[in-house]
């Protein structure tokens, strides 16, 4: 986006407001309404609909309405960027201030790269207080249980089989506007029917989107840990419980100083800052943490290989979630078909996928960027660099064991990164078993997940 666009967008919008947000129970929901403004005149009235327990006190998780307002009005400000953010539905401190301009430009660095926004100025974004009301946090005790946030990929549903072993015998499932992967993988783990959030986005932000207004990738991770925590202590959940792996770590590239990460929301960094800033603003009897964190993306594939139930029920395209199938050509199809082409039989794989994704010339240039040969690593939530080299050697290892010949896919691909890198199938290897102590699983869930990670039914079947 040319930088004059920017500025035509900033100037005409000066500023963008959280006016309030209601709270009101509706068909057996809650109903919450948040009003924004974008100066001088383009109001957005978005919503959330949340299943309502009963005895519901509305006073007592006005921080978590509060709250979910402005990880909500990200999306809107990020349509002009305008230099000012004022926050009229209730106060926020100094440290708070900082926390969340530091989520905006860290969340955000994808949308401002592919946009070509400066960002670094200290006066490029501002948060203004006009309230002097006070929201504490909640101070509600939790029931012991488990809430786990689910989206219908392989991560998640590895995580409700590996929550399976849990001693937590309260423990329900939450997805927000789900689609048919998401309430599969539940019912095949043998939850109960999961609690489902909706969220509308208000028309008048895609209509601003029409009409040339600025869009691209938000950190919506953040967004479910928000309302992950809003649902748990809801229903009294104290944990909650997200599947993020360790590659989730690694930015794609630096841009105006700053590590553009397509998956910061996912990143050990905002776990650990959400954390604490739940405990201090939202609850401090809710624990959020990511229960495979030590494990790498490598590593989620292989043992994933394992879920057979899931394998004709789970979705990781993006670009064909809408119609429910794998499009077959995009950075995430060619990340997750590369990491379990090691570990399936061809048939297997062709079962899942409704083709031999390496015939496909598409999914061989995406491999380019996520093997690290050309250009940076794709704005999708793949595996490192690292981790994906290691998949390729140990695809080319599996048809030598085999004495099946290699296709010519990977073939070339091979041979692209051997002139980067010299092979080191023992490290690739090493990989299977990698532990990353930089985590925040309670004792417990640290010896549940690696009795998992170690225990030998977890046998490759190609």
């Amino acid at each position: 986006m040319p930088t004059g666009r920017l500025q035509e967008l900033r100037a005409k919008h000066s500023a963008l407001i959280y006016e309030s947000f209601t709270c009101e129970r509706f068909a057996g929901n809650l109903k919450l309404t948040y009003q924004f403004k974008l100066e001088p005149e383009v109001a957005f009235s978005p919503v959330v609909i949340i299943p309502a327990p009963a005895g519901f006190a509305a006073p007592e998780f006005q921080t978590f309405v509060f709250h979910l307002g402005l990880i909500e009005l990200l999306s809107y400000w990020k349509a002009a960027c305008p230099s000012r953010i004022v926050i009229r539905a209730g106060m926020l401190n100094d440290e708070q201030i900082a926390w969340w301009r530091d989520l905006y430009l860290h969340g955000l660095g994808e949308f401002f790269y592919r946009n070509k926004i400066d960002f670094s100025p200290v006066d490029f974004l501002c948060f203004e207080i006009d309230s002097t009301r006070e929201i504490p946090s909640c101070a509600l005790p939790l029931l012991e249980g488990e809430l786990v946030l689910v989206g219908g990929g392989k991560d998640s549903s590895l995580m409700l089989e590996i929550l399976r072993k849990s001693e937590c015998r309260r423990k329900r499932a939450c997805v927000l506007n789900p689609i048919r992967s998401a309430i599969d993988s539940v019912r095949i783990a043998q939850y109960e029917a999961p609690i489902v959030v909706e969220r509308s986005i208000d028309p008048g932000l895609i209509a601003l989107n029409a009409q040339g207004y600025l869009n691209g990738h938000t950190p919506f991770s953040a967004y479910l840990a928000f309302l992950g925590s809003f649902v748990g202590a809801l229903c009294g959940y104290s944990r909650v419980l997200v599947a993020n792996e360790s590659s989730a770590n690694e930015a794609a590239l630096s841009y105006h100083g700053m590590p553009i990460n397509h998956q910061y929301s996912k990143s050990v960094r905002f776990e650990k800052r959400f954390r604490e800033y739940a405990q201090k603003y939202l609850c401090d009897s809710i624990e959020y943490f990511s229960i495979l964190r030590p494990l790498n993306d490598l590593q989620v594939s292989r043992f994933f290989a394992q879920c057979t139930e899931h394998h004709s029920s789970f979705r990781s395209c993006n670009v064909g979630q809408k119609r429910d199938v794998w499009c077959g050509e995009c950075p995430k199809c060619a990340f997750v078909y590369l990491t379990l082409y090691p570990f399936l039989s061809q048939d297997r794989l062709q079962a899942i996928f409704g083709a031999d994704l390496m015939q496909h010339p598409m999914i061989e240039l995406q491999l380019l960027q996520i093997l690290g040969v050309q250009d940076h690593k794709p704005f999708e939530c793949v595996g490192t660099i690292e981790e994906s080299r290691a998949a390729l050697l140990l695809a080319a290892q599996k048809h030598k064991l085999a004495n099946t010949p290699l296709p010519g896919a990977l073939r070339r691909l091979c041979e692209q990164v051997a002139a980067i890198e010299r092979p080191n199938l023992a490290h690739a290897q090493s990989l299977l078993t990698h532990w990353n102590g930089e985590h925040f699983l309670p004792p417990r869930y640290a010896k549940m997940l690696h009795e998992v990670a170690m225990e030998s039914s977890f046998s490759d079947e190609a």
